[in-house]
This record gives structure tokens, sequence and C-alpha cells, in this order.
């Protein structure tokens, strides 16, 4: 005679350590190119805040995306000699903004129209040269950044040049305000608006170059003006204004950069959505807030 016997199933407590790795949000960084990612993210992301309060306050953002573009063809000449591709980007963008300069003090072309020349001209120059290589794919990272490929080297350049650009702004910070927001005062006591000008363009300059290896040529100008724009939502006073950028800046660049780890997608691209998305949830917060009521007769 056979027997049956019905076995139950035995109840089992979950384990005191899972048994399958687990994403948190330390993970990305337990790898060197992350780490040097992410610093390179806030040092960028800090010093764009901070310059692009004064360049939208003072509406030079399409000087800012003109000295991104321009930077093209001094990337690829160094590139294809072997030469230090921060070098050969800054050498291109300080003669840029000097021409721009230059330009700005004859009436006989519109800025804005001297400044549209010199963009598409450069950057024409740039993928011509590019296109002389037969290969675009080696040269793709300049057009759209590679933060995950940021060396030791490179994030060393980067904070010099934000100590730079920053110690800059800060000791030139009364001149700068004034001039931004009444040029015309600050000429009758004395200060040069166009030599304000001058700097600003030549820090504008060393500010693109170092965004360059962040977001790329194509969108080193969003990052530059996008968290300023948003800040200016915010609030009106300057240095409040700079505050809030960073803290968007230096944010949407660590979201940038989970993206692209978790969701293997652009981190240059991610980073500049993200700024992208935060102006456009500003905006329609402020709209929302300051919509009048409709009243009925």
């Amino acid at each position: 005679m056979t027997t049956l016997t019905t076995t139950l199933p035995t109840l089992t407590l979950l384990p005191t350590s899972w048994s399958f790795p687990v994403p948190t949000l330390l993970e990305p960084f337990q790898y060197t190119f992350m780490q040097h990612g992410l610093i390179a993210a806030v040092i960028v992301g800090i010093t764009c805040a901070v310059l692009g309060t004064y360049v939208v306050l003072r509406q030079m953002a399409f000087i800012g995306d003109a000295l991104s573009h321009t930077a093209l063809p001094g990337l690829v000449i160094a590139h294809l000699n072997g030469w230090s591709l921060f070098l050969g980007a800054l050498i291109t963008d300080l003669l840029t903004a000097l021409g721009i300069s230059l330009v700005a003090r004859r009436r006989d072309v519109r800025e804005d129209t001297a400044i549209g020349i010199l963009f598409t001209g450069m950057f024409a120059l740039g993928i011509l040269i590019i296109s002389t290589t037969r290969s675009f794919r080696d040269l793709t990272h300049m057009l759209f950044g590679n933060i995950l490929g940021v060396t030791r080297l490179d994030v060393v350049l980067m904070a010099l040049v934000a100590a730079l650009v920053l110690a800059t702004l800060a000791a030139l910070h009364k001149e700068l305000e004034l001039t931004s927001f009444d040029p015309g005062y600050a000429q009758v006591i004395g200060l040069r608006p166009s030599l304000m000008r001058l700097a600003l363009l030549f820090l504008l300059a060393l500010t693109v170059v170092s965004g360059i290896q962040v977001v790329g040529v194509v969108l080193t100008s969003a990052l530059l003006i996008t968290p300023a724009a948003t800040a200016s939502l915010v609030t009106k006073r300057l240095l409040s204004m700079m505050a809030v950028a960073t803290v968007i800046a230096v944010g949407c660049g660590i979201a940038g950069l989970y993206a692209s780890y978790f969701l293997n997608v652009s981190s240059g691209a991610a980073i500049v959505l993200s700024c992208t998305a935060v102006f456009i949830l500003v905006y329609l917060g402020k709209f929302l807030l300051t919509r009048r009521p409709v009243q009925l007769q």
C-alpha cells in the first residue's frame, strides 16, 4: 500500500544581507572615473553659475554661445597634433574674445552681427578640419562632451581656472555689478565699462574652455545660461541669484552623472536637460503663483 505524503513549503526569514547587489546612491562613485566626473561637475557648475549670472544680466548669452562654438578649431588642431586640448581651445577663445571686444568699439558693424559671423565661421572651420580626418567618431566628444573621461590632470586644470575666475570676479565684483546695472553712471564716476566687458569676455573664455570637457562645444552655453536664468526667476538680488544658480548647476550636474550611470545615456546631454527641466518647473511654478484669478462679472 502506497502512502501519499504532502510536503508543506517551509517559511524562511529574509537573510540579513541580500544575495544580489542593490543599487545605492554611492555605488557609482566607487569608480575613479565617476569620482573625477563628480569633482569636474561641481567645479564647472560653480564657475558657470557665478559667471553666468553676469552674462544673463548683461544679455550676453549670444556671446557665450559663440565662444563655446569658436573653440572647436583650436580643439581639433590640438587633437590632430597631439597638443593640449585645453590650451588649443583657450587660445582660440581668447582670440575670439579679443576680436569681439575690438568689433564692439566700432560702429561699422553691429556687435551681434559680428558675433554671428565669427561664431558660424569658426565653427564651420572646425567642422571642415574634422572632415579632413575622414572620421568623426574620435572627435564627437568635443561636440557633446565626455565628463566620464575627465582625468586627474583635467580636474587640476579646471580647479585652477575656477580659482582664477572666481577670484577675479570677487575682486571686480563692485565694478562688474555697477557696469551691469547702470553702465552710464559707472562711466560718469570714472569706471570703464568697455574694460570691464573685456575682462568679463576673457573670464567667459576661460570658463567655456573648462565646460567643454564636461558637456562639449554644443551644450556649454546651456550650462552657462540656464541655471542663471532660472535663478533670475527666483530672486533679483545678485548674490542670491549666484547662490541659487550654483545650487541648480551643481545639483543638475550630479543628477546628470547618475542618469549617465544608471540609464546609460550621454552625461553632457543629461546634465543640460536636467537644468532645462528645473527651469521649466520654476517658470511654470512662478506663472501659477503670480497668475491673477479671473474675476467673474
